[in-house]
C-alpha cells in the first residue's frame, strides 16, 4: 500500500517521463566535459536488496551532481547474465543437479533456459531503478550475453592470446566439487568462512626401522592417503627424541610442545642430512614408485605442527612445485565431484571434507596416529553455491598476471581511492600476492573461450566473427550465436592441414564484466570515437567485496589491453547490517525489502537515511526506523515549510519569479547569508566526494529554515496587506527554497522537482548547481546568530531541568560569557525575550550570581601527588572563594603546602536561591525560576491561547479567517484574562473576544480550570 509521498513521487516520475526529463538533461550538456560514469551490471535472476539500493543512491547522487555541475554524464545500464550463479538457479528450477544430469537433460536446451533465466526479475529490476530515482538508460543496455559484448571480449582475449600472455597449463587451483569448476584466485577471495576442522600429526615409519617414525603434521587429514613426500627445511635443526618405546623425528624447536618433559633426545642433526630418508606412509591404497621419502623445502617452518609437513602434490602449491622439482610421482585420489576414487577402499565414493574423522580413525586403528586436534581457522568457500572448495592439480587455460603486475600496481597508485586506505591496504595487498589468472570454467553458460587447439600444438584465437568465418572449415553464418554448444561445432584448419577444435571452457565471468569499458561500445567495431569519450572512467561505485571482484577484473583487463587504469577513482561502499551490527540475511529474516520501504515511506526517505546516516564506505547499522526518521526530520520538515510558504503566496497572490523587493530585516540577512554559507561548504564537500557531511550541512540548514527562520517570521506573513517587511519576507524565502532544492536535487530528487516545479514550473534537475554569492555571506550575522540560537537552547535546557513549561513566562534569564557576548547579543534581547518567555534579559557579568565549589580530579593529580592525594582532597574542601579565583585566574595555587593546577582541580558553579544554571561552548546562562502571581497569570493565558489554536485547527479553519472568541469560565478566570486582552489580539486572528455562553462550545481543561471555548 503507496503511502501519499510514494504517491507523489510516482506523478514527478509520470511528469519525468512525459518530458523525457533524464535524457534532456544529458542533451543539454552536449558538448560540455564529459565525466565518464560505469556502470558494474547486476544479475537480473535475483531480486533487488538494501546493499542495491546503497549503491544506485550513491552512483545516482553522482550522476545528478555532476549534470547539475555542468558535465555531460551519459549513463548506460548493463545486465550481467553468464556464469554459474545463472546455471545454479536453472538446475534448481529443473530439479536436476551437476554436469552430468545437465548433459542429460541436453546442453543446448540448457542453454535455452540459461538466456530465459536471466531476465526472470528484469521487470522488478527495472520498477526499484526507477522507485529509487536512478536515472540510467535501461533502453539502451549492454547485456554480456549479446554477440557484440561476445565478440568485443574475444577481441580482447585474441590480443592477449597473440601477447603470449593466454596459456594452458597444469597447476594447483581452488575448486568447487559441486559445481565442478575450478575458480580464479579473486573468486576465492570473496568466499572466506570461518570454521572448525581436525588437524593430524600422523606416524610415518622409517623403513628398515620398527620404533622410529617421522611425524607428519597437516591441515587435511583427508590428503593423506595421497602422500609421495614429507618435507623438512634443509636449515632448521631436527631432533630425534625418545618416548616410551618409540622414537620420533621432530624439529628441535618445536620437541618440548610435542612431548612436555617426558622426552629423551637421542640424536640432533639439519633437516638437509635428512634428505632422501625413506619411509613407509600410513596408507597404501595407490601404488607408488618415485617417492615416500624426505625432501627439502624453504617453506616448512618450526612455527607450528612437528616441522615435517606432509606432501600429496595434487593438492596444493607448495607440495606441487615440490613433486615436479624431485622427479617423484603425481598422485590424484579424487573425482571431479571431490570424492575419492575407487583405490581409496573404505572411503570410495564420499566427499572428502567429510572424511577427516574416518581418516583420524584409521590411522589409529594402524598405529599411526600420534595427535589429533580441533582448529578453528579461515576457510574458502565457494562465492556462488557456499560449499567448501578443495584445491586441485588440473589443466586450465591461464593468463599471465604476474607478467603485468608492477603496471597494475603502477596503475592502482594513480587511482583515488574512497576511503583511502583501500588503496595500499585491502585492494593494494590483494595485487601484492597477485597470481595468474585461471580464466577457464568447465561450465555451460559463459562467453566460451576463443581458442582453437590442433594436435601438432597449434593454436589460434579469432578476435571477431569475420576472423572465425575466415578461418573456419565450412561455412559460418554472420549470425551465429557465440554460445557452447554452437561454437564448438565450428572447427578451423590448422596450417598443418589438420582440423582444430575449439577447448571446451567457458571464461571466468569476471572477465565478462572486466570488459564493460570496451564491451559496452562494441569496441573496436563499434563508434570508437564514443568509446575513447568514455574511457577511463572518472568513477566506479560498488560495494567493498568488489575489491577482489569487479574494480580488480577492471584494472585487470585495461591494463593488459591499453596499459591503463580504466577509473580515476574508486568508491568503495560498506555493507548494509541490521540495527545490531549483524549481516541482512533472508534466512535470519533480518533483510529490508528496499522496495517495501519506498512505498511506505517514500525513496527521497530512503534515499536520506543512506547518504546522511554515515560515510558510504563504512558498514552501516541499518532499520526501518532510520528510514522513518529521516522522513520524518528532512522530508516532513522541508515539506512543511513549503506548505506554509504555498499557503501565504496563495492568499496573497505573490509571484517569487516577479517580485523579489522588500526591505530584507536582519532574520533575512541571516538566512540569506547561512543559504551561501551552506552552498559553499556542500560544494566544498562534494569536491571531495563527502556526501555525507554535505548532507549533514544540509539537514542543519533545514532545522535551521524551519525552526527559527520561518517560526520567527510568522507575524510577518500573517499581518493584513503587503507590506515592504512582508514582501522582503517573500522574497527571500522564495529564493531559500529554490535554491535549497537545488542543493538537495541530487539527495532528494522527487521532493525537491516538486518544490522546484511549483515554483518556477521548470525542472529542478535541468538547472546548475548552486554555487556561493561571498557578496551574501556576513560570517559576523552568522556568528551573531549562532550565539543567540545557543542562549536560546540553554535558556530551554534549563526550563526542563526545572519542569517549567516554554508557555509560562519567567522573571529573567543572565547570560554569562566573554565580554564581547554581550556586545554580540544586545542588538537581538526583543528575541531572546520572544523565544525563552523571559521578561528581562541579563547580559552583564555578575559574581554574586554564584559561587564556585572545587574539588580534587584524582585522575589528574592521583599520579603526581601519589600519597599526599589525601592532604589535597581535605584542603580544598576548606577553600575560599578568593582561592578558586585565584586558580581560574592564574591555572595554579599553593595551598596547605601543596601546588595543584587548574587541571587537577574541577571547578563547578553554584547558583545562588532559585536560579538554575545551564552551560555549553563558552556560555552560561542562569534562569531566575521564581514565579509570581503575575508571572502564573501570563502563562495561564499562554496556555488558553493555544487550547484556542488547537480548536481552530480542528474546525479546519483557514489561517486568515478572522473569528469572534466566545468564552465561559469563572469570573476569576474572566478576570485574568480581561487583563491580557491585548495578547489574545496579538496571537490569535479575532475580530471580538465575548465573556459568554456559546451553543456549540468545546469544553477544555488549562491548569484546572475549565473552559468553554466558541468560535464563530
Amino acid at each position: 500500500m503507496q503511502n501519499k509521498a510514494a504517491l507523489k513521487e510516482q506523478k514527478i516520475r509520470e511528469y519525468w517521463q512525459e518530458n523525457d526529463t533524464f535524457h534532456t538533461s544529458v542533451r543539454n550538456r552536449e558538448g560540455k566535459k564529459p565525466y565518464v560514469f560505469y556502470e558494474g551490471p547486476p544479475t537480473a535472476n535475483g531480486m533487488p536488496h538494501a546493499g542495491h539500493a546503497l549503491g544506485r543512491t550513491i552512483k545516482d547522487f553522482i550522476a545528478r551532481y555532476k549534470t547539475m555541475d555542468g558535465y555531460q554524464v551519459k549513463r548506460k545500464a548493463g545486465w550481467d547474465t553468464h556464469g554459474l550463479p545463472v546455471e545454479l538457479e536453472v538446475e534448481k528450477q529443473l530439479k536436476i543437479s551437476g554436469k552430468e544430469q545437465i548433459e542429460t537433460y541436453g546442453v543446448e536446451r540448457f542453454i535455452e533456459k540459461c538466456k530465459e533465466s536471466v531476465f526472470t526479475y528484469e521487470r522488478e529490476w527495472k520498477q526499484f531503478t526507477e522507485a529509487l530515482g536512478y536515472w540510467v538508460d535501461m533502453e539502451d543496455p549492454y547485456i554480456t550475453l549479446d554477440n557484440s559484448y561476445i565478440e568485443s571480449v574475444w577481441h580482447i582475449l585474441s590480443h592477449i592470446h597473440g601477447e603470449g600472455l593466454l596459456y594452458k597449463g597444469h597447476r594447483v587451483v581452488p575448486y568447487c566439487p559441486h559445481c565442478e569448476t575450478s575458480l580464479s584466485s579473486h573468486e576465492v577471495a570473496q568466499g572466506y568462512k570461518d570454521v572448525s576442522d581436525l588437524s593430524a600429526t600422523a606416524k610415518f615409519l622409517v623403513e628398515g626401522t620398527t620404533d622410529e617414525y617421522l611425524l607428519g603434521w597437516t591441515t587435511t587429514p583427508w590428503t593423506l592417503p595421497a602422500n609421495v613426500a614429507i618435507a623438512v627445511h634443509p636449515d632448521l635443526n631436527y631432533v630425534t627424541v625418545q618416548q616410551e618405546n618409540e622414537k620420533y623425528i621432530v624439529a628441535e624447536g618445536l620437541a618440548k610442545k610435542l612431548f612436555k618433559e617426558d622426552f629423551q633426545v637421542v640424536e640432533s642433526r639439519k633437516g638437509k642430512d635428512l634428505a632422501g630418508v625413506r619411509y613407509e606412509a600410513p596408507f597404501s591404497y595407490v601404488q607408488i614408485d618415485k617417492g615416500h621419502q624426505v625432501v627439502l623445502a624453504d617453506f616448512v617452518t618450526d612455527q607450528s605442527g612437528t616441522g615435517l609437513v606432509h606432501i600429496a602434490p595434487a593438492y596444493g602449491e607448495d607440495d606441487y612445485r615440490v613433486v615436479q622439482d624431485n622427479d617423484l610421482d603425481f598422485v590424484h585420489i579424487v573425482d571431479e565431484k571431490g570424492r575419492y576414487i575407487e583405490e581409496i577402499t573404505p572411503l570410495a565414493g564420499r566427499f572428502v571434507k567429510d572424511c577427516d574423522v574416518d581418516i583420524i580413525k584409521l590411522l589409529a586403528e594402524k598405529n599411526r596416529l600420534f595427535h589429533k586436534e580441533k582448529y578453528t581457522h579461515s576457510y574458502p568457500h565457494c562465492w556462488r553455491c557456499d560449499s567448501p572448495l578443495l584445491y586441485y592439480a588440473m589443466e586450465g587455460w591461464f593468463i599471465r598476471m604476474t607478467d603485468v603486475k608492477e603496471k597494475m600496481q603502477e596503475n592502482n597508485r594513480q587511482v583515488e581511492w574512497h576511503p583511502g586506505h583501500m588503496q595500499e591496504g585491502r585492494f593494494g595487498k590483494f595485487l601484492d600476492n597477485m597470481v595468474d589468472w585461471n580464466i577457464g570454467r568447465n561450465r555451460y553458460w559463459g562467453t566460451p573461450l576463443n581458442v582453437w587447439t590442433c594436435k601438432c600444438g597449434k593454436e589460434k584465437a579469432p578476435g571477431s566473427i569475420a576472423e572465425l568465418r575466415q578461418e573456419a572449415i565450412g561455412s559460418v553464418p554472420e549470425d551465429v550465436e557465440l554460445h557452447k554448444p554452437y561454437v564448438d561445432q565450428i572447427q578451423l584448419r590448422c596450417e598443418c592441414g589438420d582440423t582444430m577444435q575449439r577447448t571446451s571452457e567457458v571464461i571466468d565471468v569476471w572477465f565478462d564484466s572486466g570488459s564493460m569499458p570496451f564491451a559496452q561500445y562494441h569496441y573496436p567495431f563499434g563508434d570508437k570515437k564514443l568509446f575513447e569519450s568514455q574511457y577511463p572512467a572518472d568513477v566506479v561505485i560498488e560495494g567493498v567485496d568488489q575489491t577482489r571482484g569487479w574494480f580488480y577484473s577492471l584494472l585487470a583487463v585495461s591494463t593488459l589491453v591499453t596499459g591503463k587504469a580504466p577509473y580515476k577513482r574508486v568508491l568503495s561502499l560498506g555493507h548494509i547490517l541490521d540495527e545490531n551490527g549483524q549481516k541482512m540475511s533472508k534466512s535470519k529474516g533480518n533483510a529490508l525489502n528496499p522496495t517495501e520501504l519506498m512505498e511506505t515511506y517514500g525513496a527521497d526517505a530512503l534515499r536520506w537515511a543512506l547518504l546522511s546516516d554515515s560515510a558510504p564506505w563504512n558498514n552501516k547499522r541499518f532499520s526501518e526506523r532510520t528510514v522513518a526518521q529521516a522522513k520524518s526530520k528532512m522530508i516532513d520538515t522541508l515539506s512543511n515549510v513549503f506548505s506554509f510558504y504555498q499557503l501565504y503566496q496563495q492568499i496573497d497572490q505573490f509571484d517569487g519569479e516577479k517580485d523579489n523587493g522588500g526591505v530584507r530585516s536582519t532574520l533575512d540577512e541571516w538566512i540569506l547569508s547561512r543559504l551561501h554559507s551552506v552552498t559553499k561548504q556542500v560544494n566544498d564537500y562534494l569536491e571531495q566526494y563527502d556526501i555525507t557531511n554535505a548532507a549533514r550541512e544540509l539537514g542543519t540548514f533545514l532545522d535551521e529554515l524551519s525552526n527559527w527562520y520561518v517560526r520567527r517570521s510568522r507575524q510577518r506573513f500573517w499581518s493584513s496587506g503587503m507590506t515592504e517587511d512582508k514582501r522582503a519576507a517573500f522574497s527571500t524565502l522564495y529564493e531559500v527554497l529554490k535554491k535549497t532544492a537545488q542543493l538537495l536535487a541530487p539527495f532528494t530528487p522527487y521532493i525537491a522537482e516538486d518544490i522546484h516545479l511549483q515554483l518556477t514550473g521548470n525542472s529542478v534537475h535541468l538547472t546548475n548547481y548552486p554555487k556561493p554569492c561571498d557578496e551574501l555571506i556576513n560570517t559576523q550575522l552568522e556568528e551573531d546568530m549562532t550565539t543567540v540560537l545557543q542562549v536560546v537552547e540553554l535558556t530551554r535546557a534549563a526550563r526542563n531541568t526545572a519542569g517549567i513549561k516554554t508557555k509560562q513566562p519567567l522573571a529573567a534569564v543572565y547570560v554569562l560569557g566573554e565580554n564581547c557576548v554581550a556586545e554580540r547579543l544586545a542588538g537581538y534581547v526583543a528575541t531572546i525575550k520572544e523565544e525563552t518567555n523571559v521578561k528581562e534579559i541579563k547580559l552583564e557579568n555578575n559574581d554574586d550570581l554564584f559561587t564556585y565549589s572545587a574539588k580534587l580530579d584524582f585522575a589528574a593529580a592521583g599520579p603526581r601527588l601519589g600519597k599526599r592525594v589525601g592532604e589535597a582532597k581535605q584542603a580544598l574542601a576548606q577553600i575560599e572563594q578568593v582561592q578558586i579565583k585565584e586558580l581560574l585566574e592564574k591555572g595554579k595555587i599553593a595551598i596547605s603546602n601543596l601546588e595543584l593546577t587548574k587541571a587537577e582541580v574541577i571547578i563547578e558553579k553554584v547558583p545562588s536561591n532559585q536560579l538554575l544554571l545551564s552551560e555549553g561552548n563558552g556560555l552560561s546562562v542562569l534562569l531566575d525560576t521564581k514565579l509570581t502571581t503575575e508571572l502564573k497569570e501570563e502563562g495561564f493565558v499562554r496556555e488558553v491561547i493555544r487550547e484556542v489554536q488547537t480548536y481552530r485547527k480542528e474546525l479546519d479553519l483557514p489561517v486568515e479567517k478572522r473569528v469572534n472568541l466566545y468564552i465561559d469560565a469563572s469570573p476569576t478566570v474572566i478576570d485574568v484574562l480581561q487583563k491580557y486582552t491585548d495578547m489574545l489580539h496579538h496571537n490569535l486572528v479575532l475580530q471580538e473576544v465575548l465573556y459568554k455562553q456559546y451553543e456549540k462550545a468545546k469544553g477544555v481543561e488549562v491548569e484546572g480550570e475549565h473552559l468553554q471555548l466558541g468560535v464563530e
